[in-house]
């Protein structure tokens, strides 16, 4: 079961979602234009369809929404996420642009082969149904689309000013940050990849965290 999960209860999610917006727009702000560099430059996909996964208040929707093409939409089952992500896109300007959504992972308003690209950061932790999430996101995965879904902190430097940052704050975040991404959950992930994808992914983890590249092959 994932380790210390608050979206599970409506007032410790509205709590959550509150924390995460604020601490997004702070501490964290550096983290979401870079993995979008990041996940442009890899995937080289500017243009088309893009599904955020878990996307909490909307940060690396609009970091993506700033450097591509890309017509974005925010998915978060939680209601409070889904309210302050709305907020946040629009005084980001990008109503046009991005779309929030609510709905869980598990069983998402799209067609089949809907998304060129599918990305999250840190939201895979709090997943329930992790088989459910990977089969219906290779559902709606475009035939030749990719996935760049996982956690991480941009580069090493700024995991370092991070972990010191929240350590002031004596909550356990390093605690739990190391659990999550710990072997037992690693393992929980890997085998529902296993279960689901039959080797149509690669995962990569490194010290400042792990990303999923899941492939669909085009039909010959």
């Amino acid at each position: 079961m994932p380790v210390d999960n608050p979206y599970l209860d409506d007032e410790e999610d509205k709590k959550a979602a509150m924390d995460m917006d604020a601490i997004v727009k702070t501490l964290f702000a550096p983290i979401y234009p870079l993995i979008a560099e990041q996940i442009k430059s890899m995937h080289s996909i500017v243009t088309g369809n893009c599904i955020d996964l878990g996307a909490g208040p909307g940060a690396l929707s609009i970091s993506l929404a700033r450097i591509t093409d890309l017509r974005l939409y925010a998915v978060d089952k939680s209601p409070h996420a889904f309210a302050i992500a709305s907020g946040n896109i629009k005084d980001a300007g990008f109503e046009d642009r991005i779309t929030p959504v609510k709905s869980d992972i598990t069983d998402m308003p799209f067609e089949d082969d809907f998304a060129d690209l599918m990305v999250s950061r840190g939201s895979i932790f709090f997943w329930q149904d992790l088989a459910g999430a990977f089969k219906e996101i290779y559902r709606v995965l475009k035939p030749g689309g990719e996935t760049h879904i996982g956690g991480g902190f941009g580069t090493p430097e700024l995991k370092k000013i991070i972990f010191s940052e929240m350590a002031k704050k004596n909550d356990g975040f390093e605690e739990r940050s190391k659990k999550r991404g710990g072997p037992e959950a690693m393992k929980r992930i890997k085998d529902a990849l296993d279960k689901t994808l039959d080797g149509k992914y690669r995962m990569t983890q490194s010290d400042i965290g792990f990303w999923i590249f899941i492939t669909k092959e085009k039909a010959s």
